[in-house]
């Protein structure tokens, strides 16, 4: 039996890391993550998928009407940033011969 049955899967992408989105609407921007959901595998990033939401009034807020808020996105979406800004790497692993590995990036 597997040791994480019942947990969350892990992901590489934590708060506070710069992401760029690869698809969607908002396809090319890049910001910093707030949030993440692992067990929805979805997170928030500032300034990406903004909507706008109705808020009935309060006593806050005793006209009520419209907030922007950032909503959650499919992890898959975004892409880590590393180094230099808006740039992002691609890693590979390959044999060099039978017992050496060589780490490739890519910018």
């Amino acid at each position: 039996m597997s040791a994480r049955k019942n947990l969350p899967p892990k992901f590489k992408i934590k708060r506070g890391d710069t992401v760029k989105v690869i698809t969607g609407d908002d396809k090319g921007k890049t910001g910093k993550v707030i949030k993440v959901m692992p067990k929805e595998a979805k997170v928030i990033v500032e300034g990406v998928n903004i909507v706008k939401k109705a808020v009935k009034p309060t006593e806050e807020n005793p006209k009520g009407g419209f907030i922007t808020i950032e909503k959650p996105i499919h992890i898959s979406n975004v892409k880590k940033v590393e180094g230099w800004g808006d740039v992002w790497s691609k890693r590979k692993i390959h044999k060099r011969s039978k017992t050496k590995t060589c780490r490739r990036i890519w910018y």
